[in-house]
């Protein structure tokens, strides 16, 4: 049952970003419900804590990415070939940020992973074909 939830879960947060061929294993912390997250990794009270806590700043930051894509593109001269150019360079460097904000979250909740639960995090994208995210040493 976990397993098709997550499969759902992880299949979802598939448009998010990509690294070469595969995916990362994102946990999609800020764009997605995290009850899925609680019920397949059994989180404890304190990973519960600081999920909440993730969440608020990954969606805190994001805004703020969001804000700076939205003034970019309302802003940015838009006429020529080489300003075209220009936006999308820029529009590629939030996009990255984006993705490394993601990223970093996505991390610190692995952090506070015990073993079983990481492996169950392997696991789970194995069956999915994502690569894995490493987990922090402590």
């Amino acid at each position: 049952m976990f397993k098709n939830i997550f499969f759902t879960f992880l299949t979802g947060l598939g448009f998010m970003y990509t690294i070469n061929a595969q995916q990362d294993c994102s946990l999609g912390i800020g764009v997605s419900n995290m009850d899925t997250v609680v019920q397949v990794f059994q989180l404890n009270v304190e990973q519960k804590s600081k999920l909440e806590e993730f969440q608020v700043a990954v969606g805190v930051e994001a805004k703020l990415l969001d804000e700076e894509r939205t003034d970019l593109f309302e802003k940015h001269p838009q006429s020529t070939p080489e300003e075209l150019k220009a936006l999308e360079v820029k529009h590629k460097v939030i996009e990255e940020k984006i993705k490394a904000l993601f990223y970093r979250y996505d991390r610190k909740l692995l952090a506070l992973f015990n073993e079983k639960q990481y492996q169950r995090y392997l696991s789970l994208c194995r069956e999915v074909s994502r690569q894995p995210i490493e987990k922090p040493v402590n």
